[in-house]
């Protein structure tokens, strides 16, 4: 990256859709210019249901962004559900070019080149090569091997496979929006370097993204990024469940939620009595105990992590996972959610503590993830979207455009 570099992330969540415009400043560092957000429902269960709706909600994201930064944007990243993403663990030895004058950036260049010829299934394609670790032909590992005597290096790397349907409508819905794809980075690997914390980067950990409509998965290594998937269950499935059972409204089920945000009914301290106020049934009310409505939240949280549990023990990943990370709108707020997990897991389970993680809004932490994430790329020519500067020229010659093609298309 290179300070001035503007790199524009969008978040297509269950919920809404939210951009963070970002800047590298004079310290390498991401300085947040502007952040906006549009309600959308779009996206379901990590499925797109109506690219309509969310092309109409990056509009209006990035037309906002573009009135606070007073910047055209043209180009954007985004996230991709774990669900569609296939991660193939490769390594490749590289032969330095001149080994007396030491390892070049074009040969590390070359050797990711390398690294990511593997054979890619019909269905799927290549958006990320993410460089491990560089291993030297006197066996010791380094970060970035430039200016290193070293006749060959071992480039250890994750190769990033994409479902190729899921990236044509995600290229289509941003068409629609007046943009172009700059690339596409699933969700846990982005948000990992906000997330965790400086010790929990060199672990084996379990981060879990817990939204409003799934539940994203990622399995690190230490530098290694090793599995990920989305289980379609989140916070919002707990207030349909108090929704569905107390015959109640979405939105009192919601306020419930957050006024009683227990995970186990083993800590409730008073069995206080509610009354529902928008009860359903043949009588004009009804009241409940509180122990209910827990036992409902209990229920739907603990079916969250068994699922979890389930996946990550089906893919051989449990037995290397020593931690387990929550972050999300979908539990973070539900009090002893982390107990739960632990329960069910039977692995240590804590809320997330990262050190960016009090310094961004909720509601960005994702897109500023993946800001953050794509200025962190090493090696990477260019990592800048596509912006141009709203002056008063660019204004005029934005109409005048607009005339002509009125006139002569």
């Amino acid at each position: 990256m290179a300070i001035g570099d503007i790199i524009v992330g969008i978040d297509i969540g269950t919920s809404h859709v939210s951009c963070v415009v970002g800047e590298v400043n004079n310290f390498n560092q991401i300085e947040v210019i502007c952040n906006t957000i549009s309600k959308c429902s779009g996206m379901k269960k990590g499925k797109i249901i109506d690219e309509d709706e969310i092309a109409s909600a990056i509009s209006n994201v990035i037309k906002e962004a573009e009135e606070q930064a007073n910047l055209k944007i043209n180009s954007a990243y985004t996230m991709i559900p774990g669900k569609y993403v296939t991660i193939v663990q490769n390594s490749i030895v590289k032969e330095v070019k001149d080994k007396f004058a030491g390892i070049s950036a074009k040969d590390v260049s070359s050797g990711i080149l390398q690294v990511k010829d593997i054979e890619i299934p019909e269905n799927q394609v290549l958006i990320d090569i993410v460089p491990e670790r560089f291993i030297l032909d006197n066996g010791t590992t380094v970060d970035d091997p430039v200016g290193n005597l070293s006749s060959s290096f071992t480039l250890k790397a994750q190769v990033i496979l994409a479902d190729k349907e899921y990236t044509k409508q995600i290229s289509n819905i941003f068409r629609k929006a007046n943009l172009e794809v700059d690339g596409i980075v699933p969700i846990a690997l982005a948000e990992r370097n906000v997330v965790l914390d400086t010790n929990e980067l060199n672990d084996n950990i379990l981060l879990l993204d817990v939204g409003a409509g799934n539940t994203e998965i990622g399995v690190f290594s230490g530098p290694s990024f090793e599995y990920t998937n989305t289980i379609p269950l989140g916070g919002d499935s707990i207030t349909n469940d108090v929704a569905l059972v107390l015959n109640i409204s979405e939105d009192e089920a919601d306020r419930l939620k957050r006024q009683y945000p227990l995970a186990l009914k083993s800590f409730i301290d008073n069995d206080n009595e509610i009354i529902l106020n928008t009860y359903k049934g043949n009588s004009r009310s009804r009241s409940i105990k509180s122990s209910e409505l827990i036992e409902i939240i209990e229920a739907r949280i603990e079916e969250i992590f068994s699922l979890v549990n389930k996946d990550i023990t089906a893919q051989g990943a449990k037995q290397k996972i020593n931690n387990v990370v929550l972050t999300g709108l979908g539990i973070t707020t539900i009090n002893k959610s982390d107990m739960a997990g632990k329960i069910i897991l039977n692995i240590p389970v804590k809320f997330a503590t990262g050190r960016a993680i009090s310094q961004v809004p909720q509601e960005f932490r994702t897109s500023y993830a993946l800001v953050r994430y794509i200025s962190g790329r090493s090696f990477a020519k260019t990592v800048s979207s596509s912006i141009d500067a709203r002056t008063e020229t660019h204004i005029l010659k934005d109409a005048l455009e607009k005339i002509k093609d009125f006139f002569y298309s």
